[in-house]
Formats: C-alpha cells, sequence, structure tokens
C-alpha cells in the first residue's frame, strides 16, 4: 500500500488513524484493493496460528457459559464427515444434524424435511458449528425443517476460499443425499452468523459456478438431482472486504463497541492469503459481484438481520438495498435490531439472555416457514 501523507486534525478510531484517500471525493478513505493492502506488515503464519488456537480456547469458554443459559440448547442427533472436494486443500469436515420432534418414525413413511444449512461466525477463525445451537431449536421448532450446520475448515490452516468451497460441498452432499437423509431437496435454505452470514451467500455463488462446470459436457462429475434453494437468511454478515476496518469503525454509531483491532487483525491475517487476493472477489465480497452473477445465485428471498452498534451494519444494509432493487428484483426482508453490537445473540452471560433474541429468531423463522410452504 502506497504512503499516505495525513492531514491535521485527522480522525482516528481506537487510535487508528483513518487517511484521506488520493480521490477528488472529500472525506472518503483510502479502499483496500488487495490482502497486502489490509495486512500491512502482514504477520507470519505460525503466528497467526498461534493467536488462533488462543482465541478458540477462550471462545470455547464463552460459548460453555452462552450454553448453560436456559433454556439449554439441543444437541445434535447425529454427525457426518465428509470429504472436501471442492477445495484445493483435500480432507474431510463434518456436518451437525440437528432434527425435528418425529424425525425417525416420520421418515420410515417416507417424508421429507425442509433443510436449513447453516455456517456458524467467527471471522474464519474460531467457532464451531454447535455454535448456533440456540437458533436451531427454533429452525426445529417453528419450520419443523433439518438444521444442517457445517464445521468448515478454519483459517489461517484453511485461508480463503476453503469455508466457501467447504460450503458449497456441504450443499452438494445434502442435495446428493437428500434421499438417505429424508431431506426436500426443493425446499432449502441457507443461514450464517458474522462470518457464516457471508458463507451464507457465498456458497450460493460457489454453488452456481461449479452447477455451471457440471453442465460442461467435458466434465464428468456426475449430474446434480433436481434441487432448489429458496431462502437466505444471513445475521450481521461482512459483505464488502474492499472497505477498510478503519472505515467501518469510523461510520459506525457506537464505534467504542465494535469488534477491537487485535481481533479483527487475526481474523483478516487468517483468512486473507495470499497477498495478492483482490478484496473485490464476489466470493470473499458479495458486494462487488456483478449483477449477473448475484441474479443467477441468490435465491429469490433474501432475510438479513444486522446490529446497529456493529461496523458491519452499513454494508449489510446496503447489499439487502441492491438485492431488492433494479435489476434484481430479489425480495428482501432487512431487519436492523437496535442497540446491540455485533454477535449481540451469543452472550456468554448464562443469567442475562440476550435481548431480542427470541422475538428475531422467531420472525426469522416464521418467514422461512412461509417460504417452505409456498413451494408445495
Amino acid at each position: 500500500m502506497p504512503d499516505v501523507k495525513l492531514v491535521p486534525n485527522i480522525p482516528t478510531v481506537e487510535g487508528i488513524p483513518i487517511p484521506p484517500t488520493t480521490t477528488k471525493d472529500e472525506g472518503s478513505w483510502l479502499r483496500p484493493q488487495t490482502a497486502d493492502d489490509v495486512n500491512n506488515p502482514a504477520s507470519s503464519r505460525w503466528y497467526l496460528k498461534a493467536q488462533a488456537s488462543a482465541l478458540r480456547s477462550g471462545q470455547y469458554i464463552g460459548m460453555t457459559l452462552h450454553y448453560l443459559a436456559s433454556p439449554r440448547p439441543p444437541n445434535p442427533n447425529f454427525t457426518l464427515t465428509i470429504p472436501s472436494l471442492l477445495s484445493k486443500y483435500k480432507g474431510t469436515f463434518t456436518l451437525q444434524f440437528y432434527t425435528p420432534k418425529g424425525y425417525e418414525e416420520a421418515s420410515k413413511h417416507g417424508k421429507r424435511y425442509p433443510a436449513v444449512v447453516n455456517f456458524h461466525g467467527g471471522g474464519f477463525t474460531i467457532g464451531n458449528g454447535t455454535d448456533d445451537a440456540r437458533f436451531a431449536r427454533y429452525v426445529l421448532d417453528t419450520c419443523d425443517a433439518i438444521f444442517v450446520s457445517v464445521d468448515y475448515r478454519l483459517a489461517p490452516e484453511y485461508p480463503f476460499p476453503t469455508a466457501v468451497d467447504d460450503a458449497a460441498d456441504a450443499l452438494f452432499y445434502i442435495i446428493r443425499q437428500s434421499a438417505d437423509l429424508h431431506i426436500d431437496p426443493m425446499k432449502l435454505a441457507t443461514s450464517g452468523f458474522s462470518a457464516g452470514g457471508n458463507i451464507a451467500i457465498t456458497a450460493t455463488l460457489r454453488f452456481n459456478e461449479h452447477l455451471k462446470e457440471i453442465a460442461d459436457p467435458e466434465n464428468k462429475t456426475p449430474p446434480v438431482p433436481d434441487h432448489k434453494i429458496r431462502a437466505i437468511a444471513t445475521w450481521y454478515p461482512v459483505t464488502d472486504y474492499s472497505v477498510s476496518r478503519a472505515e467501518k469503525r469510523a461510520t459506525c454509531v457506537k464505534p467504542e463497541h465494535t469488534l477491537p483491532p487485535t481481533m479483527t487483525n487475526l481474523f483478516d491475517g487468517s483468512y486473507l492469503y495470499p497477498g495478492d487476493l483482490r478484496m473485490d472477489h464476489p466470493w470473499l465480497s458479495p458486494s462487488r459481484a456483478s449483477d449477473e452473477e448475484l441474479k443467477d445465485a441468490i435465491p429469490e428471498n433474501v432475510l438479513v438481520y444486522t446490529c446497529e452498534w456493529d461496523m458491519l451494519q452499513k454494508e449489510g444494509e446496503a447489499f439487502a438495498k441492491r438485492l431488492a432493487a433494479e435489476p434484481l428484483n430479489k425480495t428482501v426482508h432487512h431487519r436492523m435490531i437496535p442497540g446491540v453490537p455485533h454477535g449481540w445473540d451469543k452472550s456468554p452471560d448464562p443469567l442475562k439472555p440476550a435481548m431480542h433474541t427470541q422475538e428475531v429468531y422467531t420472525d426469522c423463522c416464521r418467514k422461512l416457514l412461509s417460504i417452505f410452504n409456498a413451494a408445495d
């Protein structure tokens, strides 16, 4: 990134100076073009791995406390380990299955259930497929659907686009094995929180790209059974890495409530690799995808939930508005939860349940139920 000469009285957020760009637009910021612009200077990969390991231990304690709050969230009914096929990093990852009441008995009689395929948050660096178990309960009870949470592989061990590749692999696996899993492949939705909210969107782009590859007569991959992704439910997602963290903090209504640079630097340094990775890559920044890419891949229904005190609020809202407008014309529901920071619903205090959670989880699941029912 070129040196930037700071002018007097330049604003700072959490000690970070906000430099002006060399463009004619006053009040604008320097926009990162590549990962090297974001991670400047870049940390060594081994150092990032050590940091990530420590943060994962801390996050485990926080989520353990989160689980203790009443009512206790459900445990997965079963887990499957599946191979990674799309990623250059070959290996396996797991799917956590939460099933509605009566699943075992109903499946004996050929019943098929809708499925919500979920992606946890954690900056692509921390987190587990069980982190959203509280949301899973609402999906099971309200939608009478199967909740599949994907333990995609994490950075820095597996940088971009591994998480997106694993997400698309999960969708293909669920569709191909839908009969054995008692899933209706014509009633699918993706969901996700934070980084997982990004994946809930970008997985459909990656999925659609591979569908085109499969359609090539030269491709030997077996055809994909009939299917339909009906909706995306994305919670406080990151949608645009071409906007710097400094700018996002500065334009947030409550910068003091945003994630600290020590954490976001780790997330970005881990996932945004190698250095020449462009920040406008559509599988990274869906806000920068073309109209054609979004029109083809994004399902008709999109539910976007943002947090008022979140540095990602404005980009989430802008993405929702773009999807709803010409020429995309998607059916979009956007709701900003007032007075809450990023990830408010994952409160680690077992004695103080996060406000608004029951209401907005119910709102989301009722909308998903309506979308699934409309497909009959």
